[in-house]
């Protein structure tokens, strides 16, 4: 019998491997790099590499990608110098790029300059107004703005945190005072109690159905808003086609590859939709449960093949 000898490459040759440096709050390691996601990507020739604060980007490395989840106007220096001097290497996402969805004014600006329309529905914004301050005239401006109650009222800022996250209802004049600027005040649409979460990860996009605050009457608003039901029967997904064109063209325009939309559908019409929120890489660890991508399922597989794909 003939033997063959077979020649064991050093590692470096065996494989190219793709290394990822990560900049992450402790939060976003723990709901996003977990251990399946880890696993699936290291038998596919990815590593993810922690990204030292403390030191210079430059004297880390050498990596092919950074990902980032960090906020701060030192840390967009860092990366935008960095971007400069590592030409080569691809920083997910661009931070001036991300820096224009912290600023609820100008999140929505984007969609709303699409004026989308087709024959599978209608996306659009709700209307909104932005107080910077003096709480004591928020119901004059609102009843200039011609802005019917209820509305959302959202913090202005969206970086990202528990705080720029929480919103509330204000269903009557005097409550608006009680907001605490800046603030955005959104007209409430009725939606049939479901908010659907659309994430975008490059080419790929899924779609999760979760309830939402709850639809609002007349009689509702004069009583007792608590009363107020969910609507079960809203089970469609808002049709395809048009959530791959919104992603496709939102993606062209704002320039970013991970993000997620919260889509709601006006209860009563046949596809109207509208983009209430846009956020940048969602995902947090929130006492016991986990939001953002890892929601997803099959996200894993989802983000190895997105990385291998660049």
């Amino acid at each position: 019998m003939s033997q063959c000898s077979i020649e064991v490459l050093p590692p470096q040759q065996q494989r190219n491997d793709v290394v990822v440096g990560y900049a992450f709050t402790s939060k976003k390691v723990k709901s996003f790099l977990r251990p399946k996601l880890q696993g699936l990507a290291r038998n596919k020739g990815i590593s993810f590499v922690p990204i030292d604060q403390s030191r210079s980007l430059s004297d880390q490395g050498p990596f092919d990608i950074v990902l980032h989840k960090m906020t701060g106007r030192e840390w967009r220096q860092i990366l935008e110098e960095y971007r400069q001097t590592h030409p080569k290497v691809l920083v997910l996402d661009p931070p001036d790029a991300i820096q224009h969805l912290h600023n609820r004014q100008s999140m929505l600006q984007c969609v709303a300059d699409m004026n989308l329309f087709e024959s599978y529905g209608k996306v659009g914004v709700p209307r909104q107004l932005v107080i910077k301050r003096d709480t004591s005239s928020i119901p004059d401006f609102v009843a200039e703005a011609g802005l019917r109650l209820p509305l959302v009222a959202k913090p202005f800022v969206n970086d990202g945190s528990e705080k720029s996250h929480e919103l509330s209802l204000a269903y009557a004049q005097y409550s608006l005072q009680k907001l605490e600027p800046p603030v955005v005040l959104q007209v409430f649409v009725n939606h049939g109690g479901v908010l659907f979460k659309v994430y975008i990860v490059g080419e790929a996009i899924k779609v999760l159905r979760r309830f939402s605050l709850p639809d609002v009457t007349i009689r509702e608003l004069s009583t007792n808003v608590d009363d107020a039901d969910l609507d079960p029967s809203v089970a469609e997904l808002p049709p395809w086609p048009l959530l791959e064109r919104l992603a496709k063209e939102l993606q062209q325009r704002l320039g970013l590859r991970l993000f997620n939309l919260d889509i709601i559908w006006e209860h009563g019409t046949r596809a109207h939709f509208y983009v209430i929120d846009i956020n940048y890489f969602p995902g947090k660890r929130y006492l016991y449960s986990i939001r953002g991508y890892g929601k997803m399922p099959g996200y894993e597989q989802i983000f190895t093949d997105f990385i291998l794909n660049l």
